[in-house]
Protein backbone atom coordinates (compact mmCIF):
# COMPACT_ATOMS: atom_id res chain seq x y z
CA UNK A 1 0.00 0.00 0.00
CA UNK A 2 1.29 3.43 -0.92
CA UNK A 3 0.13 6.55 0.89
CA UNK A 4 0.18 9.81 -1.05
CA UNK A 5 -0.47 12.95 0.98
CA UNK A 6 -2.43 15.77 -0.61
CA UNK A 7 -3.70 19.09 0.69
CA UNK A 8 -6.93 17.89 2.32
CA UNK A 9 -6.09 14.26 3.12
CA UNK A 10 -4.36 11.40 1.39
CA UNK A 11 -4.79 8.60 -1.13
CA UNK A 12 -4.04 4.95 -0.45
CA UNK A 13 -3.01 3.02 -3.55
CA UNK A 14 -3.63 -0.69 -2.96
CA UNK A 15 -3.09 -2.40 -6.33
CA UNK A 16 0.22 -3.95 -5.26
CA UNK A 17 -1.55 -5.53 -2.25
CA UNK A 18 -4.15 -7.09 -4.57
CA UNK A 19 -1.43 -8.47 -6.82
CA UNK A 20 0.38 -10.08 -3.90
CA UNK A 21 -2.85 -11.33 -2.32
CA UNK A 22 -3.88 -13.13 -5.51
CA UNK A 23 -0.30 -14.00 -6.49
CA UNK A 24 -0.60 -12.23 -9.84
CA UNK A 25 2.39 -10.76 -11.67
CA UNK A 26 2.39 -7.29 -13.16
CA UNK A 27 2.94 -8.83 -16.59
CA UNK A 28 -0.10 -11.10 -16.21
CA UNK A 29 -2.44 -8.31 -15.18
CA UNK A 30 -1.02 -6.14 -17.95
CA UNK A 31 -1.87 -8.81 -20.53
CA UNK A 32 -5.20 -9.86 -18.99
CA UNK A 33 -6.54 -6.30 -18.69
CA UNK A 34 -4.87 -4.84 -21.78
CA UNK A 35 -3.33 -2.10 -19.64
CA UNK A 36 0.00 -0.47 -20.38
CA UNK A 37 2.79 -1.48 -18.00
CA UNK A 38 3.70 2.16 -17.27
CA UNK A 39 0.10 2.89 -16.28
CA UNK A 40 0.09 -0.06 -13.87
CA UNK A 41 3.42 1.07 -12.43
CA UNK A 42 2.04 4.57 -11.80
CA UNK A 43 -0.99 3.15 -10.00
CA UNK A 44 1.13 0.76 -7.92
CA UNK A 45 3.55 3.52 -6.90
CA UNK A 46 0.91 6.20 -6.32
CA UNK A 47 2.19 8.37 -9.14
CA UNK A 48 -1.20 8.89 -10.77
CA UNK A 49 -1.92 12.46 -11.85
CA UNK A 50 -5.16 11.72 -13.69
CA UNK A 51 -7.45 8.78 -13.15
CA UNK A 52 -8.50 6.93 -16.29
CA UNK A 53 -11.91 5.52 -15.37
CA UNK A 54 -11.65 2.89 -18.10
CA UNK A 55 -8.43 1.48 -16.62
CA UNK A 56 -9.87 1.44 -13.12
CA UNK A 57 -13.06 -0.24 -14.38
CA UNK A 58 -10.98 -2.98 -16.04
CA UNK A 59 -9.02 -3.50 -12.82
CA UNK A 60 -12.20 -3.62 -10.72
CA UNK A 61 -13.73 -6.15 -13.13
CA UNK A 62 -10.55 -8.22 -13.10
CA UNK A 63 -10.32 -8.39 -9.31
CA UNK A 64 -14.10 -8.38 -8.81
CA UNK A 65 -13.71 -5.49 -6.40
CA UNK A 66 -14.74 -1.89 -5.83
CA UNK A 67 -12.68 1.17 -6.72
CA UNK A 68 -11.83 1.80 -3.06
CA UNK A 69 -10.14 -1.62 -2.99
CA UNK A 70 -7.64 -0.22 -5.51
CA UNK A 71 -7.43 3.45 -4.54
CA UNK A 72 -9.01 5.12 -1.53
CA UNK A 73 -9.26 8.78 -0.61
CA UNK A 74 -9.09 9.56 3.11
CA UNK A 75 -9.93 13.16 4.06
CA UNK A 76 -8.30 14.94 6.98
CA UNK A 77 -10.34 14.97 10.16
CA UNK A 78 -10.25 18.78 10.32
CA UNK A 79 -13.45 19.41 8.33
Amino acid sequence: MVKVDIENGYYLFKLDDLLHQDDISKNKIMRDTNTDFKVLQRIIHGEVTRMDVTVFARLCDYFDCKLEDIVEYVPNDSH
